[in-house]
């Protein structure tokens, strides 16, 4: 409430947004910075994130994700910006382990997917998703579109890893995992 205060008295300086980032959803979570673009018609950051739907798991079965924090990346082999993300998030489940799964999901065959694979190294579960189920429930508008969720199935946060305005760093992920176990431990 002191937020909306504060945000109906800036509201002439322009600052509400900033105001209003500063103020969680969840205690714990990193702020969500909403005046960021996220190339999605869904904004589901602070949302239940839409059911797992894929249609074949490339590169070994599908991952164990409950009581994990998880990683969504919507991508595409011919995408430069998702081959670019593809070390990072290899990094990431690198760094924190058990503690993080990620998963790669293109709207590409099999077949597609399975030569990029084999030419590029990839050290998370992948899946194809042709019918685009998981896509149009996000709203996917440009990729590479990352989402994060936190053990009890919320969007922590969304949008391109690499964007200016709120990347997705080794601090965020360390902050979303630590409080996303210390609320499945209560």
């Amino acid at each position: 409430m002191k937020a909306l205060g504060l945000c109906a008295f800036l509201a002439l300086a322009g600052s509400c947004a900033a105001v209003l980032a500063a103020d969680p959803q969840d205690p714990g979570y990193p702020p969500y910075v909403m005046d960021k673009k996220i190339h999605a018609t869904n904004d589901l950051r602070g949302k239940k994130a839409p059911f797992l739907h894929v249609a074949k798991w490339v590169n070994g079965p599908a991952p164990h994700t409950k009581g994990k924090v998880v990683i969504l990346d919507f991508w595409a082999t011919w995408c430069p910006d998702c081959r670019r993300l593809t070390p990072e998030l290899n990094r990431f489940k690198q760094k924190f382990g058990d503690d993080l799964v990620i998963i790669g999901i293109s709207d590409e065959s099999v077949k597609v997917i399975k030569k990029f694979l084999n030419d590029n190294t990839v050290d998370y579960r992948v899946a194809s998703a042709p019918d685009k189920k998981m896509y149009n429930a996000v709203g996917v508008k440009g990729i590479p579109q990352v989402l994060v969720v936190s053990a009890d199935g919320i969007v922590r946060w969304q949008g391109y890893a690499d964007a200016k305005e709120d990347p997705l760093t080794d601090d965020k992920l360390a902050l979303i995992i630590k409080t996303s176990k210390a609320a499945k431990s209560h």
